[in-house]
């Protein structure tokens, strides 16, 4: 069961389609989300799983419904990354973000650890009509991240979640993580859903590195990033917008295509068909998002 990432039948998709930056915040801090939901992200995700000590859960579960059952709009869609699927504490967090008033400034679930499609079907059937997201953490969640991805028609997206994937695979160096991100990126397409933002870039200091991460992360498919401070912010936008020689190039086939259908060749050299205009229409809209 596939679905485009640009259906326009929910307010996920379409924010989706766009979303460069996801901002990480303990949603145990109620005001360090307040800042975060003014600090430039597209989304941002309160996070319920590792950034919350143990004895903090109960806390940050309340505060988030607090947050979120707020009958004024917050500035930015929220998510929530509830804590792993296996553990009490998961049910209780769906359970809770499942009762949020209809009209709740909830935008999706992030599901930790994810490893079977059944755990997607399980999360779905105790939030029904709330959007889901499953971030693949272990070698078994990457071996079945395409059956994931088409698990259950509420799933939006996928992501990896790198920092468990270097402990399970042993990698240290970063080329090790190649394949499962092309693997990821593969999946999320052939499912029909949006291109997977980045994992994280846990060095906040490192903007130069930060940079240079993104860069290869675009090159081999991904589409923004999350992040855990705002700083990183405008490295990732920056590093995922269109250049303005990508926009002039999309503009270009996008008129040849315009004044005449089919395959052709433009002056330049360059070989277009259908393909080629239509990865020009997604640069040009990406460069309008705002």
């Amino acid at each position: 069961m596939t679905r485009e990432a640009t259906d326009s039948t929910g307010t996920a998709g379409a924010t989706d389609a766009f979303a460069l930056t996801w901002l990480y915040v303990p949603g145990d801090r109620p005001e360090v989300v307040a800042k975060a939901l003014v600090a430039g992200a597209d989304v941002v995700v309160v996070d319920l799983e590792d950034a919350v000590a143990p004895d903090r859960k109960e806390y940050a579960r309340a505060a988030t419904a607090d947050l979120l059952s707020e009958p004024s709009p917050l500035p930015v869609p929220v998510h929530v990354r509830v804590n792993a699927l296996d553990s009490p504490e998961s049910v209780a967090d769906l359970r809770t973000l499942a009762a949020l008033p209809p009209l709740s400034s909830l935008a999706g679930i992030r599901l930790p650890k994810v490893t079977t499609p059944a755990q997607v079907v399980r999360a779905a059937d105790r939030a029904p009509h709330l959007p889901l997201y499953a971030l693949l953490e272990s070698a078994l969640a990457v071996e079945h991240a395409y059956a994931i991805a088409t698990a259950h028609t509420a799933l939006r997206g996928i992501a990896l979640g790198e920092a468990d994937l270097r402990a399970d695979l042993g990698v240290r160096d970063d080329a090790g993580l190649d394949w499962p991100r092309s693997r990821v990126v593969l999946a999320a397409r052939a499912a029909g859903l949006a291109p997977p933002p980045q994992s994280v870039h846990t060095d906040v200091r490192d903007l130069a590195g930060l940079a240079a991460s993104c860069a290869h992360g675009r090159a081999l498919g991904f589409l923004g990033r999350a992040a855990i401070h705002p700083r990183q912010l405008p490295v990732i936008e920056t590093a995922y917008l269109p250049t303005p020689e990508d926009i002039e190039s999309a503009e270009s086939v996008v008129k040849a295509a315009a004044t005449h259908s089919g395959a052709q060749a433009l002056p330049d050299g360059r070989f277009i068909d259908a393909a080629v205009v239509a990865a020009a229409h997604r640069t040009l809209a990406l460069a309008r998002r705002r």
